[in-house]
């Protein structure tokens, strides 16, 4: 059912996203006026990050409403994550094609469920119309001088991943190939539902030496970490941690290469003195996050991809993780 004409944009607003989410004492003003204001805690840095997401590009198109809401927030409390940073606002800019109300309820229904897990507070945006695509902009509080960042991996850092590599991109291939299989359902919500690692993020600050997020591909993202870092490394491609669904829905081959360069995992990738190594399993263990070293960071300026018996393991696809303009 679509909205009646009359509705404008400020009406779709205030129907729709004023005053739903999370209040939190720091957002002086939010939803409803030119700019919101807002107030950092002493002591704090905001970190900032800011993600679009286009219908047809970064999620198939006719994906539920509900899920584009959750997915474009996750996203990014996952760049948050990756610098050890507490949700605090965000602020949203939407694209639609129409105003239709039942899309509208469920978009908004997802990004505030997952708001409301992490505190976050929107505290204004924009609406306006032409092809559906959601901007966010999400901000988080870090102590000072306390951020995880992607340059600080040294020679002899250990390379960890958490969780499990490959799923969400199991779980797009399934929905591109529209192959229903009741074992593959978590992988498709993997991909439909993004978990970002936010406790995690906070338990690596004070330990990581370099931290970054898997979303373009494992590969391409640990290689802008050692990059960052000037170093280079190894990589033992036996050691990833599979989806073991993948492995069952599209053989060990694939799951492998999905893990290596599918993206959209939403996982962290950092590296670690071995020094750390005893407090990480116990941090970590606390929040019941997996996790797997998966290499070593090297002197060198490349990374090498080693299997377990040594020889050098050669991907059967591109690995330079997705690129907008290739």
């Amino acid at each position: 059912m679509k909205i009646q004409p009359y509705m404008n944009e400020f009406e779709l607003i205030q129907k729709f996203f004023t005053d739903k989410s999370s209040r939190r004492d720091d957002v002086v003003l939010g939803v409803g006026d030119d700019a919101a204001i807002l107030r950092v805690p002493e002591g704090m840095q905001v970190v900032a990050t800011v993600d679009t997401l286009v219908e047809g590009v970064h999620f198939p198109a006719g994906l539920a409403a509900e899920d584009i809401g959750h997915r474009a927030l996750a996203v990014n409390l996952s760049d948050l994550s990756a610098m050890g940073a507490e949700p605090a606002w965000a602020l949203l800019a939407l694209t639609l094609p129409e105003a239709n109300e039942k899309w509208l309820t469920q978009f908004a229904h997802g990004l505030f469920a997952l708001a409301e897990r992490y505190r976050v507070a929107l505290v204004g945006g924009n609406i306006a119309r032409g092809p559906l695509n959601v901007t966010i902009a999400a901000h988080g509080l870090v102590p000072k001088d306390t951020a995880l960042t992607r340059h600080g991996a040294k020679p002899g850092d250990q390379i960890y991943a958490t969780g499990e590599l490959g799923a969400a991109a199991a779980g797009l291939r399934l929905i591109q190939n529209r192959i229903d299989a009741q074992a593959g359902e978590r992988l498709r919500t993997r991909f439909v539902r993004p978990e970002p690692r936010i406790a995690a993020g906070l338990a690596l600050r004070g330990l990581a030496s370099a931290c970054i997020d898997i979303s373009d591909g494992f590969f391409a993202d640990l290689v802008h970490m050692l990059q960052s870092s000037g170093m280079g490394g190894e990589v033992n491609v036996d050691t990833l941690p599979l989806a073991e669904e993948a492995v069952e829905l599209l053989g060990r081959a694939e799951a492998r290469q999905l893990a290596f360069a599918g993206g959209d995992d939403y996982e962290l990738c950092f590296s670690l003195p071995p020094s750390r190594v005893v407090q990480l399993k116990q941090r970590l263990g606390k929040l019941d996050c997996s996790v797997t070293q998966v290499g070593v960071v090297t002197a060198g300026k490349t990374l090498q991809c080693l299997q377990t018996d040594g020889s050098k393991w050669v991907p059967d696809a591109d690995t330079s993780g997705y690129q907008h303009f290739k």
